[in-house]
């Protein structure tokens, strides 16, 4: 098994990025450009690379070759984006690298990119590419080139080393189950399993019951022996079950209007183990929107239009207002599910002032990623 986070280091110390991988201080996924971009790099190293992996690197700064870290990022529906916009697409995967130096919620992304047989190559249009271009990597630049251009494997034998020198080790697993049983002295709950004898799942939270059901809170869920993160949230609610074969997620978000709030079913995530050593991650959508008189929700959209023209024009908020400003993500998601207004939109217009209010910020993210999750489903 390959130790990501070790790999994300031997990476790093290549310094400048080549023709098998690539690093980023973010990737912006909510508009075409970014996309094609995104896309660009895929595209590049999928070619350039057709016998080994390629990776792209996330949160990296590139002037210092240091390690800064973006969010949590938990899209499953990456692999679709690329169906849809590449021939002969290759195989990827996104993981969230934990690093013990990063704030809390910050982690590193690492795209892992398998090619498939034959030249990748743009399926259609988007943004300024236009369909059927190809590109590849020249240098630590992806290109686009001649279309019967001859694919050469020039780095395999380096992607073998370097993933060889990741290997996981005992004591990276152990520091790591270590470290999150400690986690007890902050009020959390922590545990640990093991599966087929070689996956350790490791997990810690805020413990709350209601209803006859357990919750968790504060999550957070890693493969140590990858040194992945699989589930990070200060704000949502999971529920957490497993067998001697799998391990499953239930997550959950609360949204209402008022006091009336309520817990809606979001996505459930079951990773399976295989007693060969592999393991499968299924992820299935299961939100169902809540719906409001429409009467009702335009005089909640109204109000917070207001509070964010209050905060423009730097005019102090009373308490209630300030309530109302706490829970204006979660309103304007819910006016977004229900077809009224520009909610989104206007959040992200107001994305700088939300950013002086650290919870309603953190409630902003969170409503987006939901949104992002349920959009990318449908």
């Amino acid at each position: 098994m390959i130790n990501k986070r070790l790999l994300v280091k031997n990476l790093l110390a290549h310094n400048d990025e080549n023709s098998f991988y690539d690093k980023k201080l973010r990737i912006d996924l909510s508009n075409k450009e970014g996309k094609a971009k995104f896309l660009k790099h895929i595209c590049a190293l999928s070619n350039t690379n057709p016998k080994n992996n390629s990776y792209i690197v996330i949160g990296i700064d590139d002037e210092v070759n240091g390690i800064i870290g973006v969010d949590f990022f938990d899209d499953s529906k990456l692999q679709n984006l690329i169906n849809a916009y590449l021939t002969n697409a290759p195989i990827i995967q996104y993981e969230n690298i934990a690093f013990p130096h990063l704030e809390i919620g910050k982690v590193v992304g690492l795209v892992t990119i398998r090619a498939q047989d034959g030249l990748t190559a743009l399926r259609k249009n988007i943004w300024k590419y236009y369909g059927g271009t190809v590109f590849f990597r020249d240098g630590s630049i992806s290109m686009p080139k001649a279309y019967d251009v001859e694919i050469k494997d020039v780095n395999s034998q380096i992607v073998e080393q370097l993933e060889k020198k990741a290997s996981n080790n005992i004591e990276h697993t152990l520091d790591s189950v270590v470290e999150f049983l400690a986690r007890k002295s902050q009020g959390l709950e922590t545990q640990y399993k093991v599966f087929k004898e070689q996956f350790v799942i490791c997990w810690s939270g805020k413990v709350k019951h209601k209803n006859g059901e357990t919750y968790y809170s504060r999550v957070d869920i890693e493969m140590v022996n990858e040194q992945v993160r699989l589930f990070y949230s200060t704000l949502d609610e999971v529920q957490i079950s497993f067998d001697e074969d799998s391990f499953s997620i239930l997550e959950f978000v609360e949204l209402g209007i008022g006091d009336n709030q309520k817990y809606h079913p979001l996505e459930r995530q079951t990773l399976r183990f295989f007693p060969n050593g592999t393991y499968q991650l299924e992820n299935k959508i299961l939100f169902n929107p809540p719906y409001y008189d429409r009467r009702t929700l335009h005089h909640i959209y109204n109000t917070n239009l207001s509070l964010l023209n209050k905060m423009t024009n730097g005019i102090d908020l009373k308490e209630q207002e300030l309530i109302d400003l706490r829970q204006l993500p979660e309103t304007m998601l819910i006016c977004q599910f229900n077809n009224v207004g520009e909610p989104v939109e206007k959040m992200k217009a107001y994305k700088n002032l939300l950013k002086a209010y650290p919870d309603t910020y953190k409630a902003y993210k969170e409503a987006l990623r939901v949104l992002r999750k349920v959009k990318y489903n449908s």
